[in-house]
């Protein structure tokens, strides 16, 4: 199959995961392999992209046609999926702030330090989440699907409360949704381009720290917020490339050996630079 672009990859309506949830009748269709007429679109995969933290249980959502055309481009973002990206980065923001007050008890022994760690998270931990979503997106509509963020209500709940509870943060904000004709390729690429993204990102934080120290040109603060900046990107990318369940590492995988490993060693090789190097310039986690 050609690595082009389909020239219908625009033909969608603006939310066919949601007309494949109203229509039942349509999850028991079968995909028996032959184009439909040109008034619609033949989907032949529905995956659940890049999910920052497992969502292990769960199956994917099944094949439909959408028969309603519509254009947008690339950077498009619906109502819908600007409001569920902005509901998941709340509720990630909200756990993480009982992550730096040890739980719900903690933040309301100490709401100042409960909301700089809200904040904090949310300049340094939020971008690495959305950005890390919105790659899976471009990547997925570069290749002609469709492609939307769609948060998960029961799993932001969920981490939400696990995090007021125990201090910890496990949660399944939701993913981008993707529809449409892809080889394993392209469904690989697609899949690594959260992490990769990640790596970026981590690879500016690391410099950032590096050029701190040497400059001398850091503080307290700054110090701070890289430290949440280089972990959160060093995980999510480590976490990710896991080869299990929903997550980009089995897609991956599936792919490519080769790229997997790569990629693998290279997200280990971020938190282990966290532990051996950029954390000791930094100092002792805040």
């Amino acid at each position: 199959m050609s690595e082009d672009r389909d020239p219908r990859a625009w033909w969608f309506d603006d939310d066919p995961i949601g007309q494949l949830q109203r229509n039942n009748s349509h999850q028991s269709a079968r995909d028996d392999g032959a184009w439909r007429k040109p008034r619609g679109v033949r989907v032949i995969q529905a995956s659940r992209t890049g999910t920052p933290f497992s969502r292990i249980f769960g199956s994917e959502p099944v094949p439909f046609i959408s028969t309603v055309p519509k254009s947008s481009s690339i950077w498009h973002f619906s109502n819908k999926e600007i409001s569920d990206l902005t509901l998941a980065t709340i509720a990630f923001t909200i756990a993480l702030g009982f992550f730096f007050t040890d739980g719900l008890f903690g933040a309301l022994e100490n709401p100042p330090a409960f909301m700089i760690g809200a904040i904090r998270s949310l300049l340094t931990i939020a971008p690495a989440f959305i950005l890390h979503e919105i790659a899976h997106k471009i990547m997925a509509k570069r290749y002609g699907c469709w492609a939307e963020f769609r948060a998960d209500p029961s799993g932001l709940r969920f981490g939400v409360i696990f995090s007021a509870i125990t201090g910890w943060v496990f949660m399944a904000p939701g993913a981008v949704m993707v529809l449409g004709r892809t080889t394993v390729s392209q469904f690989g690429r697609i899949a690594l381009a959260g992490p990769v993204t990640n790596i970026v990102l981590w690879s500016i934080g690391a410099i950032a720290v590096l050029a701190g120290y040497v400059t001398g040109l850091e503080s307290n603060i700054t110090n701070a917020l890289l430290e949440t900046w280089i972990w959160g990107n060093g995980v999510l990318a480590l976490f990710n490339m896991i080869p299990l369940g929903p997550l980009d590492g089995k897609k991956i995988k599936t792919w490519s050996d080769t790229v997997f490993w790569i990629w693998l060693t290279i997200a280990a090789g971020t938190v282990y630079a966290n532990i051996k190097i950029l954390g000791p310039i930094l100092g002792p986690m805040t």
